[in-house]
């Protein structure tokens, strides 16, 4: 059974996919301006994690690869924290 802290902390994790790939998606819209609302916080928040990848993994033409990688290493990352606080709580 998951405990409170266990279920909200998978479902920020479960946020943070919702507007990776809200982003991801956004990224094929032309003209659209970042610079207004939401798309600044949906930009700044995202970027913030995505750019670790950027760093690492080259574009492939003009596709960005990184969000793949990016979302793979959540989930990794996801699965890990879970079942440390599961082990932990008990």
């Amino acid at each position: 059974m998951l405990t409170p802290l266990i279920s909200g902390i998978n479902s920020i994790f479960s946020l943070f996919y919702i507007v990776i790939l809200i982003r991801c998606f956004l990224s094929f819209v032309p003209n659209l301006d970042w610079n207004r609302q939401p798309f600044y916080t949906i930009r700044q928040v995202t970027d913030a994690y995505l750019d670790i990848f950027r760093r690492i993994i080259p574009p492939v033409g003009m596709l960005d690869v990184s969000p793949i990688v990016a979302i793979i290493a959540l989930g990794l990352i996801q699965n890990v924290v879970i079942i440390l606080l599961s082990t932990l709580l008990g």
